[in-house]
């Protein structure tokens, strides 16, 4: 497929996406030159790639997945203790392939929970990826998940390990107290982080207490917000329940992860203070891993999942900014789509999902340079086998996908 930087060349299809008019333009004319997208309309430029009766889109986006986790081979109950860093890095070769001929071109790594001797594996699939090394998403990567003693993201957590089984260390994000939350944002910081992922509360997988449960302190949660902003990095968290909801609104994190027992008054201050919801619901529509769950974790996912239906629809009629976010592994990567779809059935407008996975997601991650169909930005693009305005299961099935004006099968 064409891809010279020098050279012109134009995707023609039926018809083309326009995300911010909310409507699909036939037919679709897409000009390309390098990485970029120089011209939308008019006659086509160059070589042809024609794309038949398929439909162009925005690459999409996705707010929530952890590459380094998941996917072909991985025991959970027994990977954190058998799997090494070099084994974690090759299979999430496989993750980011299967993740960016899904259609979706970038994502937010949202916190390894891992043990990797304080190296940043998603930093460095990212600059694997940037160098055309090997084939994936654009990544914006949080390092490790910032967690303490016991909360959920402390990976011994999931297994319910005995003391001192599998030691974890501030530079891998087990951080207790002020100090050493400091070090720890400090230390993704200087490796390369581009976002902070802490812990909020409990959830589904936690052995112990409560979902909705707030695992840091008011102060702890102040200090991982005032790290992080004074070096320009949002921070995002995993977060269940309405009272721990509102400590981390209150204590200026920037995203709410999951949300899903979020009631009235705190969507309103979300609303009021600007905080973004990644509602990953598509979880509620089950998880593989609960197939061999304990009784006690299913039932707390029963009691949790009806709720997260409900509360993401009220969220979005008071106005919270939500982005798109699948979970992956939770929603096996490559299947990211299913959020999209599952926003739809809560009731969630077509437009406002795609955009979800597309202009707002830019939003969020601060990139002007993506998210939709426009003269001057990146030439991230798919191409679908129908209107998504009319049915999102089309996300599911991407035909098409070029990123960065490089052509990759969809």
């Amino acid at each position: 497929m064409p891809s010279s930087e020098n050279k012109t060349f134009t995707l023609k299809a039926a018809g083309l996406l326009d995300i911010d008019k909310g409507e699909v333009v036939r037919p679709g004319i897409l000009k390309i030159q390098g990485d970029r997208i120089v011209g939308v309309g008019g006659k086509p430029e160059g070589d042809v790639v024609d794309l038949g009766d398929l439909i162009l889109m925005p690459g999409l986006m996705d707010m929530e997945v952890n590459l380094l986790m998941g996917g072909r081979g991985e025991v959970a109950e027994t990977g954190q203790m058998k799997d090494d860093p070099p084994l974690r890095m090759m299979r999430a070769v496989g993750n980011a392939r299967r993740t960016l001929r899904a259609g979706f071109t970038t994502v937010r790594n949202l916190g390894l929970f891992v043990k990797t001797g304080g190296y940043l594996l998603d930093v460095a699939l990212m600059k694997a990826i940037d160098a055309g090394w090997v084939d994936g998403p654009r990544i914006v990567p949080a390092g490790h998940a910032i967690t303490p003693t016991g909360g959920h993201l402390d990976p011994t957590m999931f297994g319910a390990f005995a003391p001192h089984v599998l030691n974890l260390s501030v530079e891998e994000g087990l951080a207790n107290g002020v100090d050493e939350i400091r070090r720890a944002v400090r230390h993704n910081i200087k490796h390369g982080a581009q976002v902070i992922k802490t812990c909020g509360s409990g959830g589904v997988l936690s052995h112990t207490g409560h979902a909705g449960a707030q695992h840091y302190s008011n102060e702890e949660l102040r200090t991982i917000a005032d790290e992080a902003h004074r070096r320009g990095l949002k921070v995002a968290a995993h977060t269940h329940g309405a009272d721990a909801v509102r400590a981390v609104v209150e204590a200026g994190i920037d995203c709410i992860e999951h949300g899903f027992l979020i009631d009235d008054d705190v969507i309103e201050l979300m609303v009021e203070r600007g905080t973004w919801l990644v509602a990953t619901t598509a979880l509620a529509d089950g998880m593989e891993v609960l197939e061999q769950a304990t009784p006690e974790l299913k039932a707390k996912a029963a009691e949790m999942f009806p709720k997260a239906k409900d509360s993401v629809l009220a969220a979005y009629k008071a106005g919270v900014k939500i982005a798109v976010g699948s979970d992956a592994p939770a929603i096996p990567h490559g299947k990211n789509a299913l959020e999209l779809v599952a926003l739809v059935s809560r009731g969630l407008p077509e437009l406002d999902v795609l955009r979800g996975a597309t202009t707002l997601a830019a939003e969020l991650i601060d990139a002007d340079d993506r998210g939709r169909l426009a003269e001057g930005l990146l030439a991230d693009v798919i191409a679908v086998p129908g209107n998504p305005l009319e049915d999102i299961s089309v996300t599911q099935r991407v035909k098409y996908v070029m990123k960065g004006g490089k052509h990759f099968t969809g």
